[in-house]
């Protein structure tokens, strides 16, 4: 798999990828979703990296990278969206994806990465666990706004 930024023209192989992320419907490709996109792409903390495997998109995350006023005024990295197909899954093309973000936010200088997950399942706690996080030093909140 090669694990790199994924490209302008790639949004709808992202948004198909998504329709597995907490069960997402395909949105239409209208002029405010590409709006949106374009935003994203010229937003250089915001950062959506992609595994490529059989000529498309088969696994992806978010790194966004925070500027902030301590910890020496170094930044920290934010991950969001992990997915990878399911007929992809448990290959370790997930994190192959968390390893790139994870140099990616060192190449930025950030002090730190922080990852928040829904599931309950043990499955996927563990392999963020292998890949290097952990539960006990943060308590994360969420308030879901409307």
């Amino acid at each position: 798999m090669l694990v790199r930024e994924i490209a302008h023209a790639e949004l709808e192989q992202l948004l198909s990828l998504y329709t597995h992320l907490h069960d997402n419907k395909m949105p239409a490709l209208d002029g405010e979703i590409l709006a949106l996109w374009d935003d994203i792409m010229h937003d250089a903390k915001h950062r959506i990296l992609v595994g490529v495997a059989d000529g498309k998109i088969i696994s992806s995350c978010v790194l966004m990278i925070i500027p902030n006023l301590t910890h020496g005024q170094r930044p920290y990295a934010l991950i969001e969206n992990v997915i990878t197909h399911p007929a992809y899954r448990n290959k370790g093309y997930a994190t192959q994806i968390l390893q790139y973000a994870k140099s990616l936010a060192a190449d930025n200088g950030c002090y730190k990465i922080m990852l928040m997950t829904g599931t309950k399942e043990s499955s996927t706690l563990c392999f963020y666990e292998r890949a290097g996080y952990n539960q006990n030093d943060k308590t994360a909140f969420v308030q879901w706004l409307a």
